[in-house]
């Protein structure tokens, strides 16, 4: 029997404030006008709270409170709501970091002070919202280590009996979920396949070395 093992290492994980495609917003007049109906807020801290909870998405009773402590219909407060969660995403996509760029989103006929107060409140919490988006992203497995043996297997039938050598395939991977989320997978492979294989492999390595030089 002969054995091997080969380590990878791990790779640390991206923490760049990236965020999926699908976050991209765009921003429209309509919902600037949406967003001054926060001139009606009874304080600082109501706004800070319904951006913050809008941009974790909209629910019945956020649109309800809105509607009740704005003294306007539920309908607009939906419509508000989507569109701070609109304003919080395009920051977040775009990497916005600093007081001049995002206010630069808002137009100059905007009310002063309610843009300058969002832009305080954008900021503040934009380095949390980019690490949820970042943590809710769908990641697959990384490969942990490989380990292979290569066995004998006795076959016979009336006519002759042979033995023929077969590769078993250790695959010990880990979900980004960390240590607790180790998984592995055997899988066995003819000399055929294993052929196969190293040629796929191969020809995955020249791809990505002609990918990485460019």
């Amino acid at each position: 029997m002969t054995t091997g093992k080969k380590k990878k290492k791990k790779k640390k994980n991206n923490t760049n404030c990236h965020v999926t495609a699908n976050m991209a917003a765009t921003l429209s007049s309509e919902h600037f006008d949406n967003l001054q109906l926060l001139l009606k807020a009874p304080s600082k801290e109501f706004v800070k709270e319904m951006c913050m909870q809008s941009h974790g998405g909209l629910s019945v009773r956020l649109t309800q409170n809105a509607a009740t402590a704005l003294a306007i219909p539920e309908a607009q407060a939906a419509q508000l709501g989507r569109s701070l969660r609109t304003l919080s995403t395009h920051v977040v996509f775009h990497n916005l970091s600093s007081t001049e760029e995002v206010i630069q989103i808002f137009p100059e006929s905007f009310h002063s002070s309610l843009k300058n107060l969002l832009t305080k409140i954008l900021l503040d919490n934009s380095n949390a919202w980019k690490t949820d988006a970042v943590g809710s992203q769908i990641s697959l497995p990384q490969l942990k280590a490989v380990d292979w043996r290569v066995d004998l297997v006795s076959s016979s039938d009336a006519l002759s009996r042979m033995c023929v050598p077969t590769c078993l395939v250790h695959l010990k991977t880990e979900d980004v979920g960390g240590e607790d989320c180790v998984s592995g997978a055997t899988v066995e492979l003819s000399r055929e396949s294993l052929d196969t294989m190293l040629d796929g492999l191969g020809r995955i390595r020249d791809q990505l070395s002609v990918v990485a030089g460019k």
